[in-house]
């Protein structure tokens, strides 16, 4: 099945179109501009123009940067409060004509791993992190996922994790990998007296220096860079709509 792909991002929003049984991307992407206003009206638009690039009228999948549940927006701490409770399933179906299905982005990113990447055929608990402009999470045990976790948002002496160790703060305060890589050691961690899980997969713009700051990183648990880098998102996103149409398929039989 070939489901479109969106991924809302502070960058942009950026999108392709995934064949979702082999978790490739078979057309090139199409992006648009960096976000500067992430208001309903203002995104919508913004992901309209993106889909008019393909000429597509068949099923999307959105990763969305908030948590979400059946496509309703629960909260969000990275876009315009004007988002919570909103229908985006919706919303981004009315404007585009098509059948949009919504997930959290880093959910998105996860599926993908656990299906076509490093995570696949993994059990146990699995901790995925995404570290960029902050630090976004999915968590998955035996393989199931347990929906919009925030670990990123979790303290540590009165700091968030997202504060003390993601690729924003390293760039703004100067930090060398050396630095980085026993800040994000003590986050790991903290996660391993939490969770005890059995892999940790970490992805985002720290996947792409893995060679230079994992070596620094000594924990317990098994820990692996991502394999789909920026695919990632795009692909779990249209992966989470095939799977919504296979389960409407199902339930109207």
């Amino acid at each position: 099945m070939e489901i479109l792909g969106i991924d809302i991002g502070s960058y942009g929003i950026k999108g392709a179109i995934v064949d979702t049984e082999k978790g490739e991307i078979v057309s090139k992407k199409r992006t648009t501009d960096k976000i500067e206003d992430t208001r309903p009206h203002k995104l919508i638009s913004k992901l309209h123009k993106v889909v008019k690039k393909f000429d597509w009228d068949g099923p999307i999948g959105c990763a969305f940067p908030a948590a979400t549940s059946k496509g309703i927006v629960l909260s969000t701490t990275r876009m315009d409060q004007g988002w919570v409770d909103a229908d985006a399933d919706h919303l981004f179906s009315e404007i585009t004509g098509c059948n949009v299905s919504v997930i959290n982005d880093t959910d998105a990113t996860g599926l993908a791993e656990m299906k076509f990447g490093v995570g696949k055929g993994q059990r146990g608990t699995i901790i995925v992190l995404t570290v960029g402009t902050g630090i976004g999470s999915s968590i998955f045990v035996d393989g199931i996922l347990v929906p919009n976790t925030e670990l990123g948002q979790i303290e540590i002496k009165g700091i968030s994790i997202e504060e003390r160790a993601s690729n924003k703060v390293r760039k703004e305060e100067g930090i060398r990998k050396k630095t980085w890589g026993k800040r994000l050691q003590l986050v790991l961690e903290h996660y391993e007296h939490l969770f005890h899980p059995d892999l940790f997969i970490l992805g985002g713009q720290l996947s792409k220096k893995a060679d230079k700051t994992f070596p620094y990183i000594k924990i317990k648990t098994k820990f692996k860079g991502a394999s789909l880098l920026n695919n990632a998102s795009i692909v779990g996103a249209a992966y989470y709509a095939a799977s919504v149409q296979i389960q409407n398929k199902e339930f109207y039989r």
